[in-house]
């Protein structure tokens, strides 16, 4: 298998719908008390610029909190989810009620900061291993209730998705190991329960990873490996099972890790340290 799954680059437009409904539940709740001050009828037209560059993510969620408030809200997009932006850039303009471009701002602005952040980072983490032939993936290390926006973010930025969750891909660890009576049983019992989903084993030395291989694992995961035994685990392998590295890696670490062979680097850092974006929107 090439990755554990493939690319989130089109999320489901009920998880978006979803999200978005949370998100104006606990924003606007019973009625922005505010908006009210303006006019019903008053109209009005607004644009979002950022204030620094950075990789555009999170059209969709936009798109949708706007629709949600008002259909008759007119937007046009000037970048696309995955593009560069630069400071000062107008990312989209709108038109249509203005109560309702008020009432919407924020809950639209979070989603396009977070996510936009999201996509940055992973860019900037992609260009560290340019050339090696690595792929970094993100982890479930993601805030509650938005992982497949951040995940679609994680893609947008040029990095790749793990699995989503604890339901699409067997991730067997040390006490999953321990509890099914080693690497083989566990491997065993994987199949068996979920004929073809695929089947990771993380291990912590190369005769672990010899047991893993023995067993017909799709993917090991070498678990704080250092670089010597990385570049070892590799060699071992000789390609019967695809290798990601996980922890103790940073920006320092990053390059140094690719360039051992191998076949991917999952990071944490890439959905759980990722800062916002600034975004600001006008009425014009």
């Amino acid at each position: 298998m090439n990755q554990l799954l493939p690319e989130t680059r089109q999320p489901d437009p009920e998880q978006i719908r979803a999200n978005v409904r949370a998100a104006l539940e606990e924003d606007v709740g019973p009625g922005d008390i505010t908006a009210m001050l303006i006019a019903a009828d008053s109209r009005a037209s607004a644009r979002v610029i950022t204030r620094e560059e950075g990789v555009l993510c999170g059209q969709p969620w936009v798109d949708a909190v706007f629709a949600a408030l008002d259909s008759s809200i007119e937007i046009r997009w000037h970048s696309a989810d995955g593009e560069a932006i630069t400071a000062g850039d107008t990312l989209f303009t709108l038109e249509g009620p203005a109560r309702a471009l008020l009432t919407g701002e924020r809950a639209a602005l979070n989603f396009l900061q977070l996510l936009s952040g999201t996509a940055t980072l992973c860019r900037y983490y992609a260009g560290l291993v340019t050339g090696t032939g690595v792929r970094l993936l993100d982890t479930r290390k993601t805030i509650p209730g938005l992982r497949i926006a951040q995940k679609y973010a994680v893609a947008c930025g040029g990095c790749y998705n793990h699995r989503v969750g604890l339901y699409d891909a067997f991730l067997i660890k040390e006490n999953h190991i321990s509890a099914c009576g080693g690497i083989a049983p566990a491997v065993e019992a994987a199949r068996a329960s979920a004929p073809g989903k695929p089947v990771e084993v993380e291990v912590e030395n190369l005769a672990e990873l010899q047991q893993a291989l023995d067993a017909g694992a799709d993917r090991v995961m070498l678990d704080n490996f250092t670089l010597d035994q990385l570049a070892a685990a590799v060699k071992l392998a000789k390609g019967r099972t695809e290798l990601e590295a996980s922890g103790n890696v940073t920006e320092a670490t990053l390059r140094a890790i690719a360039e051992t062979g191998v076949d991917y680097i999952s990071i944490g850092a890439l959905t759980k340290d990722c800062r916002a974006l600034d975004l600001s929107m006008r009425l014009v």
